[in-house]
Formats: C-alpha cells, structure tokens, sequence
C-alpha cells in the first residue's frame, strides 16, 4: 500500500529537523535534499525544496505514480520556477503550489507535503502538525 502521509515513510525525519536556510533557496527555484539517517545502512529520506517569494514548500521526493524519487540528481531535476515541478522517469508533472499531479499517469493524484516554517534566522525547518 502506497503511504498517505510523508511519516510513513521509512527514516522520516522529525519536527523541527532543518532542512536547509531560505538565503540558499533563491525565489523559483527548486532544490534536492537528502536526510541523512541514524544508520549508514539506511537510504536518506529525500526532500524537494519550492521557493516562490517568501514561501517555501517542501515534499518528498518521491513521485506518486511509482515511487521513485523525481530526479536522483540536483542536475536532473525538471521544473518551471513557480509553475511546475516534473518527474524525469515517466514525466508526470505537479503543480508548484500544492504538489498534485495535472499531467501524466498519476493525474490528481499528489506528492507527499511535508509542513515547513522559517524561523527568524532563515532556517527552514520541518513544521509540528499537518
């Protein structure tokens, strides 16, 4: 069964785990990050970073219609600054500002959110709640 939620994830990381500061993210771009994990054996757990504005989101790298990660590579990563994001395995492509699918295999169906805030020194942290 597919998880719903980005804790069921294995190695997801915690409430108020950093995920990197906002002065790295310039506005309309999207960034790869992976977690890594309290064992070396473990694979990271894999964050997609969307900066528009003074907003981020952050989901899990990981594209609904089959599990893998969107790009394995910062390189590789395909979007359109505050437009799209797309997978680059069988081209399903999200919207920027809520994750959902509007083309490709997966359509309505959307990556995993994970809450996020910035605190006052710019870091961009996992939010507690939804």
């Amino acid at each position: 069964m597919e998880p719903r939620h980005w804790q069921e994830l294995p190695n997801a990381p915690a409430p108020g785990t950093e995920l990197g500061s906002l002065q790295a993210l310039p506005d309309g771009q999207a960034t790869m990050h992976a977690l890594d994990t309290a064992s070396p054996e473990d694979k990271p757990f894999r964050v997609l970073l969307l900066r528009s504005g003074q907003r981020v989101r952050a989901f899990v790298n990981r594209c609904a219609h089959f599990g893998v990660p969107l790009a394995e590579r910062q390189d590789l990563l395909i979007f359109q600054p505050h437009t799209s994001i797309t997978c680059n395995v069988h081209y399903a492509r999200y919207r920027w500002d809520d994750g959902v699918c509007i083309a490709g295999d997966c359509e309505g169906e959307s990556l995993l959110p994970i809450p996020v805030k910035v605190d006052d020194a710019g870091r961009i942290c996992i939010a507690s709640g939804e």
